[in-house]
């Protein structure tokens, strides 16, 4: 089966942008380099915590958000979080500051936070997976009345990482006590990385048809859109500019045309900076996603 050609539905795209001066200047730069949606971190991803979100940001970020059309706001964990760890220390300073970057996400109205499940160190994916679902579990209650959805994102596979496989993931959400909270970011560069073929429409369809029977679609509330600097199941985090890595515009072309996901928000985490004619890599990334709309 082909994958399902896409409706007329408007999708979003949009990337992930800087909070340096604070958390309103996120939306500001997405409207100037045409994102529809974006994603933030809602703190220094360098640090362990943070003060609290100043009354006057929170005024400028709400302003920000009635003026803009940028919509939805998704944010990301911060990379120090480990939540799979089988040192007590870490695991538990990982799992206050989830608590904590959760609560900011409830202050600014964000729906969706994604995190990487984490690395278990040698203990095992049994065990790694274990720590996660305590994690989860205690995260939830904590944050019982936040109203955010905590998104676990596919991972390349490198080191001792849990989340290459959907089996991880289903695991994590059939272990967990509320597993309603849970939803899943997939990730385009990880998931060839990790070994699932995106380019023809045959590897496409087993990937979705191996996602949808482990998970299910309807968990995939994100999409990081990124091409990769490594090929297929190199194992190999490296994130490269649309069109321009392994996967190249098949793999999007079918990603952008597929109905399934149309909804989906789909957000680039590619390099920052300018292309040799001047132009602003967002941007150019941007139209060439959307210009693969309805191409075959």
């Amino acid at each position: 089966m082909k994958p399902q050609p896409a409706k007329p539905t408007k999708q979003r795209f949009g990337a992930h942008l800087s909070i340096a001066g604070g958390v309103h200047h996120a939306l500001v730069a997405a409207e100037s380099v045409g994102c529809d949606c974006v994603q933030i971190f809602v703190k220094n991803q360098r640090q362990w915590s943070a003060p609290p979100i100043d009354p006057e940001e929170l005024t400028r970020w709400r302003r920000a958000r009635r003026r803009t059309a940028v919509s939805p706001v998704v944010a990301h964990a911060t990379y120090l979080i480990n939540l799979a760890s089988p040192d007590k220390t870490m695991w538990r300073r990982s799992v206050d500051a989830f608590t904590e970057e959760i609560h900011r996400c409830a202050a600014l109205r964000i729906r969706d936070v994604i995190i990487h499940p984490g690395s278990h160190k040698g203990a095992g994916l049994g065990a790694g997976v274990g720590q996660i679902v305590r994690a989860l579990d205690e995260i939830c209650q904590a944050t019982a009345d936040s109203g955010v959805r905590i998104l676990l994102e596919t991972t390349a596979g490198s080191g001792h990482g849990v989340g290459s496989r959907f089996e991880h993931l289903a695991e994590i959400i059939a272990g967990a006590r509320q597993p309603r909270r849970l939803g899943v970011c997939l990730d385009t560069c990880h998931l060839f990385a990790a070994g699932y073929e995106l380019r023809t429409p045959e590897g496409y369809e087993r990937t979705l048809s191996e996602l949808r029977r482990h998970i299910g679609l309807r968990r995939v509330r994100c999409i990081h859109v990124n091409d990769s600097k490594k090929g297929l199941g190199a194992n190999v985090d490296r994130h490269e500019h649309i069109g321009m890595g392994k996967l190249g515009l098949r793999a999007f072309r079918l990603l952008v045309n597929d109905d399934r996901l149309a909804r989906v928000p789909k957000i680039l985490e590619t390099p920052k900076g300018q292309d040799p004619r001047g132009r602003d890599f967002d941007k150019v990334n941007l139209a060439k996603l959307r210009r693969l709309i309805n191409r075959r």
